[in-house]
């Protein structure tokens, strides 16, 4: 028997492998370092001088690609590597028996989304994708008002997701386009929020930031409305360059109130003076905003392998959100209100 078990059987420390050594897999790496349930058995990344870089700075080691999934030393693996990779780490690690939480989307492509979850599934592995803006504290708090019916039935929902800043060309170029890469985490806030599936989408767009990447059909500017199944109607803003800071806010108006959760500033002085107000501004940058979110969610997915329930963020849940966005995508080419297929 494992000596971290207890009495009754269950494992009371997670052994975790983590896949990908970049921007995200660093922040990820800081949440399994610091996790008390959690064996932060190694790194692996295919540039195996960043995987060693890393590993040195959290204390483990650097793992092959076959260590990572072997179940005989990994009880989860943490999928943060490349997009165009996500799609063969779920196989992997449902090939092995091995539990998996991923980054978004589950493969570049829609119907090989839809392939890989009916692999994963078949399986019976517990799998959770990172939807971590559901770990917003004010987000949160806002779902569970309106789920609790405080402000009564749901009517019109605004959400904005801006800046702060355009990401590189090269990025954007093999990003999947605005929609699919910036807005797609709030469809699933959206749905996440009235627990509904939207069930038709309308886009406009525009390239203000940077005219380039009109040359592979992306966006820095859009509109998107959605329509659910109640008649409520949802409206999100995704802009990819501000001129004063990250800004991400929620709006949920009911038949009895109104909800929201705010933009966060770095701080919350105000200093008045004679005619005017100064106060904290907004934080310079994206990860700012959300980078509590991340441990929260690694907290979520290992009480869950610890109680044996289902991941709180199942891959239909990112299936879905993945559809609304190819939708989108088509409603942003045609001008049309677009029907989402599930």
């Amino acid at each position: 028997a494992r000596p971290d078990r207890d009495p009754g059987g269950l494992i009371m420390t997670q052994r975790f492998a983590l896949v990908g050594a970049g921007f995200i897999g660093a922040v990820h790496a800081a949440s399994l370092a610091a996790h008390p349930d959690v064996d932060f058995v190694g790194i692996h990344d295919v540039d195996r001088d960043r995987a060693a870089s890393l590993a040195a700075r959290h204390g483990t080691r650097v793992l092959t690609q076959d260590e990572a999934f072997d179940a005989a030393q990994v009880d989860a693996v943490f999928v943060a590597s490349s997009t165009d990779t996500h799609a063969q780490h779920l196989r992997a690690a449902a090939d092995a028996g091995i539990a998996v939480l991923c980054e978004k989307p589950i493969a570049a492509g829609y119907a090989d989304a839809v392939a890989v979850v009916e692999h994963v599934r078949a399986s019976g592995v517990p799998a959770m994708l990172d939807f971590n803006r559901r770990w917003d504290r004010d987000h949160a708090e806002l779902q569970r008002i309106v789920a609790a019916g405080e402000i009564g039935a749901v009517e019109l929902l605004q959400l904005s997701s801006r800046g702060p800043s355009l990401p590189p060309l090269d990025y954007l170029r093999v990003s999947g386009g605005q929609l699919r890469d910036q807005t797609v985490h709030f469809f699933d806030l959206v749905r996440w929020i009235t627990g509904e599936d939207p069930v038709t989408v309308a886009v406009a767009g525009s390239a203000l930031v940077d005219p380039a990447i009109r040359e592979f059909g992306d966006v820095d500017t859009s509109v998107t409305t959605l329509t659910m199944p109640s008649g409520a109607l949802v409206q999100i803003d995704s802009v990819r360059r501000t001129g004063y800071g990250y800004d991400e806010r929620i709006e949920v108006m009911g038949s009895s109130g109104l909800v929201e959760s705010r933009r966060n500033h770095r701080g919350n002085v105000a200093r008045y003076t004679d005619g005017q107000i100064v106060a904290d501004g907004l934080h310079d940058g994206w990860f700012e905003r959300v980078q509590p979110t991340y441990a929260a969610t690694l907290a979520a997915f290992v009480a869950s392998l610890e109680s044996g329930s289902e991941p709180p963020v199942s891959l239909e849940d990112g299936l879905r959100a993945q559809a609304i966005a190819e939708a989108a995508t088509r409603a942003l080419s045609s001008a049309r209100t677009e029907h989402i297929d599930y």
